[in-house]
């Protein structure tokens, strides 16, 4: 299956309807629908999901997901969150108001599902880094379930992954690897893959479309590649041990992660240069902290940090760089999501 790229015949999706009772605790306890913003976080040490209601700050629910959560992506119309379960074989789905477990997609053995986009067209794209795969799936269908449709990357590590507005296109970071890939979804012609700074792990599509930015931990880089013949354009020297980047919803920069030193690269995204550094925390206290997922807010006017040692998410002031305040989570908060 190396480097096929060919539709590979899968095992039937297990959807599975439990319900998923709230861990113990004052802040956990069933709490009604929020009309503010609400945070998603997935928790990697505690094996939980928890619901952070923005305008206060505070955690309002905190349920048991699966072995290991890693990534999570929410429903085009809000509804639901689908967790990636990194330590096991499943993408879980619960509901964003109750967090209530509604479903159980089982991918195969060894799967060790990562990274996860719920695309505008309602499916639910996920690598499954075990099988050197991205699998499709048709989430929530309540009838006959479709079995996944799985495309293979031929790469070892297929980490995280962006897929194309159109869903033409996927694009994996394969950390073992050491190469970005290129998967089309439509002909599933041979994948293509180019090698790409040291254990590339970020990925981000632009808004637009134009440019694919990797950030590569393992050589202190990001990169913009054209997302079609894969070239690279541009190499950035960006913080200490980039493990995320992503785009400001504007357009106009990107972000990269920098566990090791603390900060936040901003790369303006025309010029491909590093024109400002943000200090979330000190690099004395990058090691207690150790940040990992960053995300936007959806007005591109704060980053959320998640701090996976400290079990906190750093909210900040993009404008001023200021950390706003840091919001405590689950053990190990990594993948996260905010709903309006």
């Amino acid at each position: 299956m190396r480097g096929k790229g060919r539709l590979i015949a899968g095992a039937g999706v297990l959807m599975a309807l439990a319900a998923c009772a709230p861990v113990s605790g004052p802040q956990q306890a069933g709490a009604a629908v929020s009309a503010s913003p609400s945070l998603f976080v997935a928790a990697k040490r505690g094996n939980t999901l928890s619901k952070i209601d923005l305008a206060t700050g505070e955690e309002v629910l905190r349920v048991p997901s699966c072995t290991n959560p890693h990534e999570l992506a929410t429903s085009p119309d809000g509804k639901h969150v689908a967790i990636a379960c990194y330590g096991g074989t499943t993408v879980d789905i619960f509901r964003t108001d109750s967090l209530e477990k509604v479903a159980s997609y089982e991918l195969g053995e060894n799967s060790r599902p990562h990274g996860i986009v719920w695309h505008e067209n309602g499916r639910i794209y996920v690598t499954a880094e075990g099988r050197q795969e991205i699998v499709e799936i048709a989430a929530l269908v309540h009838h006959a379930i479709p079995p996944p449709i799985r495309y293979a990357t031929g790469k070892d590590g297929s980490h995280m992954l962006a897929v194309s507005p159109d869903a033409r296109t996927a694009w994996t970071t394969d950390l073992g690897s050491r190469t970005v890939t290129r998967i089309d979804l439509l002909t599933r012609r041979a994948p293509l893959s180019v090698t790409v700074g040291e254990e590339p792990e970020g990925i981000a599509l632009s808004p637009d479309g134009t440019t694919l930015w990797v950030s590569a931990r393992g050589s202190n880089q990001a990169f913009a590649l054209d997302p079609q013949t894969m070239t690279v354009r541009n190499t950035v020297t960006t913080g200490a041990f980039p493990l995320r980047i992503v785009v400001r919803p504007q357009g106009d920069v990107a972000v990269t992660s920098d566990l090791a030193d603390g900060s936040l690269s901003v790369i303006d995204t025309a010029s491909a240069k590093v024109i400002r550094s943000i200090a979330v925390s000190s690099s004395q206290d990058a090691e207690a902290r150790q940040q990992v997922t960053i995300l936007w807010s959806d007005d591109g006017q704060r980053i959320y940090v998640a701090e996976t040692a400290s079990d906190t998410v750093a909210e900040v002031d993009y404008a001023s760089g200021t950390v706003l305040r840091r919001l405590k989570v689950g053990e190990g908060g990594d993948g996260m999501a905010i709903l309006p």
